[in-house]
């Protein structure tokens, strides 16, 4: 088992704000670059890690990770936790999941089948939620096409 490496939180807050890459600052320290990926969540220099699990409750292929639905409910849930986006990404997620919400649709995952479009079952849907979601964080109650996100 290795040492504990020690790395000082005000040279590291120093050296990222300079602007040493995690390479140089881990040659610098003598670790790994996930050792300095570890001091720098310590010392708060890094943004939280997003979780998707409640817009994509599903363990995806790998396949299908990179999908339309998986990619806008992804980005929709980024959102809903304070990411920015691209515009083009948003508008895109937006439009797209208020297509489905729209026309009484949500989203089903099977992994030999990918992703398909089923009408709602009982209760609102979990595309309808991510959305609600992702508005409530963008303080926006219109369309995509009345106003443009991002700005």
């Amino acid at each position: 088992m290795g040492r504990k490496a020690l790395i000082d939180q005000d040279e590291l807050r120093r050296l990222v704000r300079e602007g040493l890459s995690n390479a140089e600052l881990a040659m610098r320290f003598g670790v790994s670059e996930s050792g300095i990926l570890q001091a720098k969540r310590a010392a708060g220099l890094s943004k939280p890690m997003l979780d998707h699990s409640r817009a994509l409750p599903w363990k995806l292929d790998r396949s299908h990770g990179q999908s339309g639905p998986a990619t806008n409910l992804r980005n929709l849930s980024s959102v809903a936790q304070g990411r920015s986006i691209p515009a083009e990404k948003l508008n895109t997620a937006l439009r797209w999941a208020d297509r489905l919400v729209s026309g009484g649709l949500d989203i089903a995952y099977e992994p030999g089948r990918g992703f398909r479009e089923v009408p709602v079952s009982a209760g609102q849907s979990l595309v309808e939620a991510v959305l609600l979601e992702a508005r409530r964080a963008l303080g926006a109650t219109s369309r995509p096409g009345d106003q443009t996100e991002g700005q």
